[in-house]
Formats: structure tokens, sequence, C-alpha cells
């Protein structure tokens, strides 16, 4: 997992358009990206799990944590009713202090601006003190992603970053792949150190195509 703080020096051209980028992408379809995404991202030890509604996606919650899920604000949170769906589903919630329970939840859930197919990683407009601690101090990490938000490679990538650059000139981006990893001067690897040992990525269809917005 890769944490990082983007500061922009130079002024890129402006981006025109709409921000559903898949006009972009060629002659790779959908299917092949959603496939070579999944590949790239089960290599690096995440565990990869279409469902068809946010229901679902909070049903298969249910069946993996047995603990406290944060759940911070963003878009597609709000327009779908996760808060609703998850509670139903008997996942018990914490939506309102997450600085004071953090570091005791089991898991933490957020949504994706989008994800790089080739290298399996989701990357996240982090600004938000509540994206960071859901995504850095739990040990389970739950990412909900329309797979229409799903670009080759980071040349492609480049476009999206841009947009969020000509928004806010200071920002944090946080690119995701696989769950933490740590390798000491001997290159003994542990897992979960800086970051969740556990990362699911959800494929939710129809969730948002805005690569502007979780």
């Amino acid at each position: 997992m890769l944490f990082c703080g983007l500061t922009f020096k130079s002024h890129p051209p402006r981006v025109s358009g709409k921000t559903n980028l898949r006009e972009t992408e060629g002659a790779m379809s959908t299917t092949k990206l959603i496939d070579q995404f999944s590949k790239a991202a089960i290599n690096v030890g995440a565990e990869v799990t279409s469902v068809d509604s946010v229901v679902a996606a909070a049903n298969y919650i249910a069946g993996k944590i047995t603990g406290t899920l944060l759940v911070p604000q963003f878009s597609s949170a709000s327009r779908f009713k996760l808060k609703a769906a998850l509670k139903k589903a008997g996942v018990a919630i914490e939506v309102d202090h997450l600085r004071s329970v953090a570091a005791e939840a089991e898991a933490g859930i957020t949504g994706v601006n989008f994800a790089i197919a080739d290298t399996g990683t989701l990357v996240l407009e982090s600004t938000a003190e509540d994206i960071r601690l859901t995504t850095t101090l739990p040990p389970k990490q739950f990412a909900l992603l329309d797979p229409d938000k799903i670009v080759a490679d980071g040349i492609k990538a480049v476009a999206p970053l841009r947009k969020f650059h000509q928004r806010d000139p200071r920002n944090y981006i946080a690119y995701v792949t696989g769950p933490s990893r740590t390798a000491d001067i001997e290159r003994v690897l542990t897992i979960g150190v800086h970051g969740p040992k556990e990362l699911f990525i959800l494929l939710v269809p129809g969730l948002s195509d805005d690569f502007m917005e979780m």
C-alpha cells in the first residue's frame, strides 16, 4: 500500500470532456480491463469479488467481520444508502467518531475514484482525514469500485490525476496495491505493518462513473 501527497508545480493542459474516461481505453473492452485488474489485484494479495448492488456488498461484508466497520462520508455511500444497508445486514458501524475508534476497529470501507488494471491498484483521493484513517488503521479494508472506472495503466491515469489538480492544487492521492507490505534490509516481508492486512475489492456496477468521486 502506497500513500502519498501529490502537489503539482507545473500547470498541465486542461483535459476536456466528461470525467468518465472509458472512451480513452481504445480497443480494450471493459471485460478485459476487469479481468486484467482482478488478476493483478489477486496476485498482490487482494480478494476481488463482483456483487450486483450495494445491498449485496453489505451482506458480503457482514460475512467477513464481526467487529466495528468505519464508514466515512463519500458520495456513492450516501447515494445508495450504504449505512442503512450495512445496519440491516447486521454490521456494527461507526460514522461519527472515526479518529477515536479507528485503531480498535476491525475494518473500514470507502469507495474508489478509479483503478489501474495492469498493477491491480486502487486510486483514492484521500485528502479528508476520515478517508485516511479508514484506509490505514483497521486491519481489514473494503473498497467499492465501479468496473467502469478501471483504466489500463499509469499513462491512462494521468488525465484524472490532472483533473484532481485542476480542482484542488493540493491534495492527498493514495495508491493502494494489495495489503500493506513492509520488508527489512534482510528482505523479510511482513504484511499489515503500515496498513491493512487484508484488502477486499468489491466490484459494483452502476456505483459511479465519475472519477472525481468515490
